[in-house]
């Protein structure tokens, strides 16, 4: 299809290393495989609401450093967990700053899938659907497949 954009095999998936998360990543390498695409697993970081011990202070070098690169890190250990070190497809990793919301939306801009679970690591238990994968699924620009931890 010549009018497909460049990435129309690429599937991103949002990774915050909950069982959802997971099972959303694992759901996207079986995607991949048969639409032989590219899976890209991403990530985003964010500064703790009260950073500092008087609340907000703008944070060091080193503090924006080690967040990140605690982020890189846990995302390489989920995706690994999660898929094995030679999965079928390629796997990609990516960490964002910023919310995860917009990290996913600006990351799928130009994906032909956006794959999240339905509920992360924070909010309410007893929600069905979390507040990351509810705004992603109103305001992406591609299709959007929310995967339920089959756990529940």
């Amino acid at each position: 299809m010549a009018d497909q954009p460049a990435d129309a095999g690429r599937i991103v998936v949002g990774v915050d290393g909950s069982d959802s998360s997971k099972q959303a990543l694992r759901w996207a390498v079986r995607q991949a495989e048969l639409t032989e695409g590219v899976v890209e697993a991403v990530t985003a970081w964010d500064f703790p609401q009260f950073h500092g011990a008087l609340g907000w202070l703008p944070p060091s070098s080193s503090d924006e450093a080690a967040l990140r690169d605690r982020a890189r890190q846990e995302l390489t250990d989920t995706v690994a967990e999660t898929v094995g070190p030679q999965p079928r497809v390629e796997v990609r990793t990516e960490v964002r700053y910023g919310a995860p919301a917009g990290v996913l939306l600006d990351a799928a801009r130009d994906a032909s899938l956006l794959v999240v679970g339905s509920r992360g690591r924070g909010g309410f238990t007893g929600l069905l659907l979390g507040s990351v994968a509810q705004h992603c699924t109103q305001h992406a620009a591609c299709p959007v497949v929310v995967v339920r931890d089959g756990g529940r």
